[in-house]
């Protein structure tokens, strides 16, 4: 679907300075490579998880910066951070850090992940990767002509699961792919009094469901597809106007009907006020020879139909394609989660920032991928027209 890394470093990434400010290779004894060095930005619940996810990949999580230095100093305790510090323009600049993690809110993430490309620093930033498509793409330019590594965490493509469906996808298995049905539903944003920073457009970006939600959506269909929306309509609905006495001007709710590039049609529909609902990301998808269904609250199996029967096919490494079984980390009957696919995208991501060129991993073109889309489906929805993507 899209290229592999925007940039990858020269070598393995260590502790001394190189050409540009990136950070040189640098060796223990005997040959061994040190761990990168990651700094977060942030220190709310991605922060955790980004920081889990990197000590899983074996980097060492070595100072965080948030909104303010005392906010910084409490994340940094709560998460065993050595450094924090005082602002997160002395983050990016910190010689001591390799790779940096923007776990900040979205309106934040282009100016600190150009800071950081800017300094000579890989990024690793959340989703959207901006809130504009022109932010985006200053993005994935400064990524680009800094040969560095830009990486957005499109989580869900490393559940194993998805790795098999995509494969069934591309050997044929499935046969022509006719429809795609997916849905992202979530239910705490629910109350009118539920509030949080990415209810305001202004900490948010003019997206909140589908900017939030619905990007991962569209991520996971043209990855396990390996074809692209080509044009859609969408019709979106808010509906708490107002949340903790401030008025409210992003969506809850969007509804998108689309084609693809090779004629499949579909539907997508995102939620964030869905009763009962805590994080249901399902697509399911018919072929003329067999449909797929994968639902990320039960990521050990896929769904497999045919008009001749059906089945559940478990995680088993043993069995799956390939890349499936790569991800597969711990044997079959250990379960594997949200956690796991977290930290293998993180793997993926400092292997390139090491050189590597891992399959699949989501880069900063993917991100403006995403951004590109949100857009489309708000400029639909204000017009009540198709709008074409390119």
């Amino acid at each position: 679907m899209t290229e592999p890394a925007v940039a990858t470093a020269v070598g393995p990434v260590g502790a001394t300075a190189g050409p540009a400010g990136r950070a040189a290779p640098s060796r223990g004894g005997a040959g061994r490579v040190e761990p990168l060095r990651v700094g977060i930005v942030g220190g709310g619940f991605m922060a955790r998880v980004h920081a889990g996810a990197a000590r899983s990949a074996g980097a060492r999580v070595v100072a965080l910066a948030s909104s303010s230095a005392a906010s910084a100093a409490h994340a940094a305790a709560s998460l065993g951070v050595d450094t924090s510090h005082e602002s997160v323009d002395d983050l990016v600049t910190d010689p001591g850090v390799d790779v940096v993690h923007v776990c900040s809110p979205n309106a934040t993430h282009a100016p600190v992940a150009l800071a950081a490309l800017a300094a000579g620093k890989h990024v690793v930033c959340e989703k959207p990767l901006a809130t504009s498509s022109a932010e985006a793409e200053a993005l994935v330019e400064a990524a680009r002509v800094g040969r560095l590594v830009g990486a957005v965490p499109f989580v869900y493509r490393y559940h194993p699961m998805v790795r098999e469906a995509r494969a069934r996808v591309a050997t044929g298995e499935v046969g022509r792919v006719l429809s795609v049905r997916g849905s992202y539903l979530q239910d705490w944003l629910l109350d009118s009094d539920d509030v949080d920073w990415r209810v305001d457009s202004a900490a948010g970006g003019p997206s909140r469901a589908f900017a939030d939600i619905g990007s991962h959506l569209v991520d996971l269909l043209e990855f396990v597809l390996g074809d692209r929306l080509a044009r859609l309509t969408s019709t979106t609905t808010t509906v708490h106007t107002h949340r903790g006495g401030s008025s409210v001007d992003t969506e809850d709710e969007a509804a998108v009907v689309f084609e693809t590039a090779r004629g499949a049609i579909g539907t997508l529909f995102v939620s964030q006020v869905a009763p009962g609902r805590k994080n249901r990301l399902l697509l399911d998808l018919s072929g003329t020879a067999e449909s797929l269904e994968f639902s990320q609250e039960e990521p050990e199996t896929l769904w497999v139909g045919r008009r001749s029967g059906t089945q559940l096919v478990a995680r088993d490494a043993a069995v799956l394609a390939p890349d499936a079984a790569r991800l597969s980390t711990v044997p079959a009957g250990h379960p594997m989660g949200y956690v796991d696919a977290f930290a293998g995208f993180v793997r993926d991501a400092h292997d390139a920032v090491r050189g590597g060129t891992p399959e699949g991993l989501p880069t900063f073109v993917d991100g403006l991928r995403a951004v590109r889309v949100t857009e489309a489906v708000l400029a639909s929805a204000a017009s009540r027209r198709w709008v074409d993507l390119p």
